[in-house]
């Protein structure tokens, strides 16, 4: 009965550690429902709505960096109640900003939780997990990052139904006026909930024994797996702790040596493989991208929801997988469905046409001057890009994205449920591969004694891609068009696949050692 109780307690702390994970997984997406008010709001360009969202993942690689010196120094524990508060102050102030300046101001605060969270709660989770255990609790922070995309797009969809509703504890609260606002200041509550239960979590016994406070280490680790385990666990610690006080510190210039030249061109092609292909234009342009459909903003957030869903059901999917079909058939089976889906979704929006007749003109009597849309009467237009241009020319450029969505319902001809279904299929292939598979990989391609420093060279391109890829998707679909976008990512995606089926090994039921002699080239 006492083990089980250690196992219970085990498992509660590292659940209560995970909801960094759930807070940075929330605070990336819930953007997302945001991006349609704040562009005519703040009166936008595009490449400015997309630093609205792409400021986060900028600062958050920031905080990668910072946040692991800084948890050796003054603890994990500490860096994650720091990260706590962090998300708290990013989730009102965001809620509250008068102009573009303070909300990306807000965002890039909360970029620097986002970044602690995504270093520190797997590492500490990893620290204090019995062995046998350690993968499948450490893989709680990864659920915890996809429950949090999935909780965001539904609180969003709730937040606009409240908007519309007449019940009087909704108008009090003022949903219709600052729903986006609402929509970012809800972070607040599993902030403070954060906050709260990281002082119920002991610190790392690992940390501990690093800081030579061997007596509350042990003291940490028979709390959670017994007096003998304990002092089995910490022996190994204390060990582990000795020799890498002997090893020097590896210089970056030993990545570029020529016997690594395979190992890190496979790593650095997965690593910008996994963004390229557009994953967080989905994730942090969902209603948007399904606004272009013409379905309505409502519609629109209730397919997000289902993004969110599909995102965690195969993430679940991959992790009961990987170990029995291998890394290499995922990453193949996944890729291919991507490259698919993304040129379903190209094909989709380049057979689409656009015509505003007069009695589809007639309902948008809420538009600001929308008796000039009577000029493009009648007018087919074949290409988003030419009908956006004229809106845009007609009403003015903030009108135009105001209403974007409205006019698009009353004009477009285009099969939504074939749009639904390449989205929903290229977050399906994405979440049994790149996405989880991808850290995998890292942990196993590289040699030990350059793990760390060619993971965390690594996780810096692929956070960069990342950065660019938000940055821009507002630009390339007014500039390139919904077909063109997803095209380039289907294209990146098919390039990708060739690399991989030619150049990456399969790592599978292989040890560390053997890998090194296959893609270790000396």
């Amino acid at each position: 009965m006492a083990t089980k109780n250690k196992s219970a307690y085990t498992f509660l702390i590292a659940l209560i550690v995970a909801l960094g994970g759930f807070l940075m997984g929330f605070d990336a997406s819930v953007i997302s429902g945001v991006v349609g008010f704040i562009e005519p709001e703040f009166e936008l360009t595009k490449l400015q709505l997309g630093w609205a969202v792409s400021c986060l993942t900028l600062t958050s690689t920031l905080g990668m960096v910072i946040a692991g010196p800084l948890s050796d120094k003054i603890g994990r524990r500490k860096v994650l109640i720091y990260a706590s508060v962090l998300f708290f102050i990013s989730a009102l102030y965001s809620a509250m900003a008068p102009g573009f300046v303070h909300l990306v101001t807000a965002r890039m605060i909360g970029g620097f939780g986002v970044g602690a969270a995504l270093i520190i709660a797997p590492m500490y989770i990893a620290e204090i997990a019995p062995p046998k255990k350690r993968g499948r609790m450490v893989s709680l922070n990864q659920l915890n990052i996809v429950l949090g995309i999935s909780v965001a797009f539904f609180t969003n969809y709730l937040i606009l139904q409240f908007a519309k509703s007449d019940a009087a504890w909704t108008k009090a609260l003022m949903f219709n006026e600052f729903n986006w606002r609402w929509m970012l200041g809800l972070e607040a509550l599993p902030a403070i909930l954060y906050f709260v239960g990281m002082f119920f979590v002991p610190e790392s016994p690992r940390w501990l024994a690093m800081h030579q406070q061997p007596e509350q280490a042990l003291s940490v680790m028979t709390r959670l797996m017994g007096s003998d385990e304990a002092k089995n666990e910490l022996n190994t610690i204390n060990q582990s702790i000795n020799q890498s006080k002997h090893k020097e510190k590896v210089p970056l210039s030993e990545l570029f040596k020529p016997a690594m030249k395979l190992v890190l061109t496979i790593g650095i092609v997965i690593a910008i493989l996994q963004q390229i292909t557009g994953i967080n234009s989905v994730f942090f342009y969902a209603p948007m991208i399904f606004e272009q459909t013409g379905i309505g903003t409502d519609a629109s957030f209730v397919q997000a929801i289902i993004i969110g869903l599909t995102n965690l059901v195969f993430t679940i999917v991959a992790m009961l997988f990987v170990d029995r079909l291998g890394r290499k058939p995922l990453l193949g089976f996944g890729i291919a469905g991507i490259v698919i889906s993304m040129f379903v979704l190209a094909g989709s929006f380049k057979a689409a046409e656009y015509k505003l007749t007069a009695d589809a003109i007639s309902q948008l009597e809420n538009v600001e001057g929308y008796e000039l849309l009577t000029k493009i009467e009648g007018t087919v237009f074949t290409s988003d890009v030419e009908f956006k241009d004229a809106l845009n020319e007609l009403l003015g450029s903030q009108v135009a994205a105001k209403h974007q969505g409205a006019i698009i319902s009353s004009s477009i001809t285009i099969n939504p449920w074939l749009v639904l279904f390449g989205i929903v299929g290229f977050v399906a292939s994405f979440a049994v591969s790149l996405g989880p598979v991808m850290w995998i990989l890292f942990s196993e391609l590289f040699p030990n004694r350059l793990r760390g420093l060619a993971i965390s060279f690594a996780g810096f391109i692929n956070s960069g891609v990342s950065f660019l890829v938000q940055l821009m998707l507002p630009w390339e679909l007014s500039n390139i068009g919904n077909a063109g976008t997803f095209f380039i990512y289907g294209l990146f995606g098919a390039v990708g696949l060739v690399f991989i089926l030619i150049y990456l090994p399969e790592t599978k039921n292989k040890s560390l050692e053997d890998l090194e002699k296959i893609l270790i080239k000396e």
